[in-house]
């Protein structure tokens, strides 16, 4: 069995949230908490809170044993991209491509 949590929407490029994914990727629940809390990326604290949701979901809806699960999978996919202007000079405009991610953390038993 396996209990999941995900983030849409996150202004963050998945891009980014890959690097911090492959920390804690196939690691302990206690291991990867304490590589994101050491890690200093803006990714790693979004991780946390998602990795924090992923373990609740598993004991309450699950009946996991929280003392025995790893992070078995977890991926950052591309969201909707936000598209802005910024202005060049003779009257040109240059596109801002604004980033979101939807983020995917699941942890299952050992």
């Amino acid at each position: 069995m396996e209990a999941k949590a995900h983030l849409k929407y996150a202004r963050i490029s998945p891009r980014k949230v890959q690097i911090v994914c492959d920390l804690i990727r196939g690691k302990s629940v206690p291991q990867a908490d304490a590589i994101l809390r050491a890690t200093p990326k803006a990714a790693s604290e979004l991780m946390i809170k998602l990795l924090n949701s992923a373990v609740a979901n598993a004991e309450n809806n699950h009946q996991m044993d929280p003392e025995s699960l790893y992070v078995s999978a977890t991926y950052a996919n591309p969201g909707p991209i936000i598209k802005r202007m910024r202005p060049r000079a003779q009257g040109r405009a240059f596109r801002i491509n604004k980033r979101t991610s939807h983020i995917t953390v699941c942890v299952s038993e050992r």
